[in-house]
């Protein structure tokens, strides 16, 4: 019986800074470089990116689409998967992974956000949410400086 790969969920914005696609990116890389696959939505912005970042390095990229069509999904994504559900697929996507690494984002990325948190699966942050609960700041969301603290951070997370 063959070890299954672990995997890690890139989370982001489809229209992210540029400072956010070059995180994604280099997030993208150190996922593959320690043998990692990634998970994302499947689209443009920092899912693209992230994915492009992974296949450079000779990753392997799963998209979970909104839509109907596989060829929605980035160029760089390897497995699309199609599910015709929309928004909803932001549950399949951080539930795919045992770590999520959000990278900036809007509220789809707070939504996937919140999905992982609410299940119990650990949320890494760049330049991403804060939250607070009662005025006071919510630890939930590890912080990373870099991206390649981010994955270490995910992978130390995830064990075995």
């Amino acid at each position: 019986m063959s070890e299954r790969k672990k995997i890690i969920a890139v989370i982001g914005a489809g229209e992210p800074s540029s400072d956010e696609l070059a995180l994604a990116e280099e997030v993208g890389k150190e996922i593959a470089r320690q043998g990692v696959a990634l998970v994302c939505g499947g689209l443009g912005g920092v899912m693209e990116a992230a994915c492009r970042g992974a296949s450079s390095e000779g990753g392997m990229t799963i998209g979970i689409l909104p839509g109907d069509s596989p060829a929605a999904a980035n160029p760089y994504v390897q497995i699309p998967i199609v599910t015709g559900i929309g928004y909803a697929r932001n549950v399949a996507v951080v539930k795919t992974a045992r770590a999520v690494i959000a990278v900036g984002g809007s509220y789809g990325t707070l939504s996937e956000i919140a999905h992982a948190l609410q299940n119990n699966i650990p949320v890494i942050g760049l330049s991403t949410w804060e939250i607070a609960r009662n005025g006071r700041t919510d630890k939930s969301i590890i912080i990373a400086k870099d991206p390649p603290e981010a994955v270490k951070k995910a992978l130390s997370l995830i064990g075995d």
